[in-house]
């Protein structure tokens, strides 16, 4: 019997590669003759890096970076096994888990640490970029990044801008010919589950600006910003990005990786299947074991789950998702080929639990689920 194991990580408490071992230990309880196929996922969030550059035998490198607030972090990426593709993501350097929750204001954080990953990246010889640009403490439309990679943005006077959203209202001319010209032979993907415009209502700042510490009168200023820095970005560039779907994506940086670096967005669940060559260890599998942290409705839109599933069903091979939470409208997601869902304990399992009773619990929930349908899957 051959079983495909390809959760995604239990976010905050466990990475993909600890769920998918702990899924194993449970299945060798019950039949320890199986074919373990175990292909740690994502979905271009949180791990995506860990995740690519495990299943391609790559490496993981660090870089000093400016922070959303100006100061040095130290930031990963990685190196995919074939030497020539980064991947990155702009949390590592641009995010909200970096930003203390009494400092978070969107009107001065960065994304400049962004743009020194994807030139750190350049300088290693990379020539494909792999972009995951959730988790940003920004909204200042990629601004940051760009200057990073040689773009000046300039006022009336010819000053450049200073960092962060609130400086976008004086941009008055751009000037793209210190971009590195690298990224001319460079090609970009992002991974992305967000479709938000760069403006409006359903925009970077209405929709995301609140979390990263905006009040209504700073979202205002910050979507009238965007709004005229997109109008900018029309003039110099000719490219209108407005109103494209995921331009919003990470306050904006969506929006400015089109126009400066001509990204491709895509799912990042797309991404990661294409390359841990997902489909190919499926077919011919007699069982899916998938699973996240949470499962609720709101899985069926990029997750790793429904993006294992869907290839699952694909070849009629039965899926069973492991989650800490279930929602009570998580019933949609057997719509999308998941056939079974399984809470690995009652009350949900608290992110303060150690990390062996973690692995503990995953264990033992599988190992029962298996061992009630041991008859049905011994016919497999």
């Amino acid at each position: 019997m051959k079983i495909v194991v390809a959760p995604d990580s239990f976010k905050g408490s466990l990475t993909a590669v600890e769920v998918a071992d702990a899924i194993e230990q449970g299945i060798r309880e019950i039949f320890p003759e199986a074919e373990i196929v175990k292909i740690p996922m994502a979905d271009g969030g949180d791990g995506t890096v860990q995740c690519l550059v495990t299943a391609t035998g790559g490496k993981i490198l660090k870089e000093k970076v400016t922070g959303p607030l100006g100061d040095e972090v130290l930031a990963s990426y990685g190196i995919l096994g074939d030497k020539k593709t980064a991947v990155i993501e702009m949390a590592e350097a641009s995010g909200l888990t970096l930003v203390p929750e009494n400092k978070r204001n969107p009107l001065i954080t960065t994304t400049y640490g962004t743009g020194q990953l994807i030139k750190a990246a350049l300088d290693q010889g990379c020539r494909k970029m792999i972009v995951g640009i959730g988790g940003s403490a920004t909204n200042d439309g990629g601004a940051g990044m760009v200057q990073a990679l040689g773009v000046k943005l300039l006022d009336k006077d010819e000053e450049e801008l200073g960092f962060g959203g609130g400086e976008l209202k004086k941009v008055f001319r751009i000037d793209t010919k210190y971009l590195d010209n690298r990224l001319s032979e460079t090609k970009v993907l992002v991974a992305s589950d967000v479709s938000n415009p760069l403006c409006g209502p359903k925009g970077a700042s209405w929709i995301y600006g609140p979390q990263k510490g905006a009040t209504p009168e700073v979202i205002e200023e910050l979507d009238e910003s965007l709004a005229h820095f997109a109008e900018i970005v029309k003039r110099d560039l000719n490219k209108d990005v407005k109103d494209i779907p995921g331009a919003g994506a990470a306050g904006g940086l969506g929006a400015s990786l089109m126009a400066f670096l001509d990204a491709e967005l895509r799912l990042g669940i797309d991404i990661v299947i294409e390359i841990v060559k997902l489909e190919r260890a499926i077919k011919g599998a007699d069982l899916v074991i998938t699973g996240e942290g949470k499962i609720d409705s709101q899985t069926i839109y990029g997750k790793a789950p429904i993006g294992v599933a869907k290839i699952a069903q694909k070849y009629n091979i039965p899926v069973i998702a492991v989650a800490a939470i279930i929602g009570d409208d998580a019933d949609i997601v057997h719509q999308y080929g998941i056939n079974t869902l399984i809470k690995i304990s009652e009350p949900p399992m608290s992110l303060a639990e150690p990390k062996s009773k973690k692995i503990g619990l995953i264990k033992r929930s599988v190992k029962q689920f298996l061992e009630r349908k041991k008859e049905t899957f011994h016919k497999l």
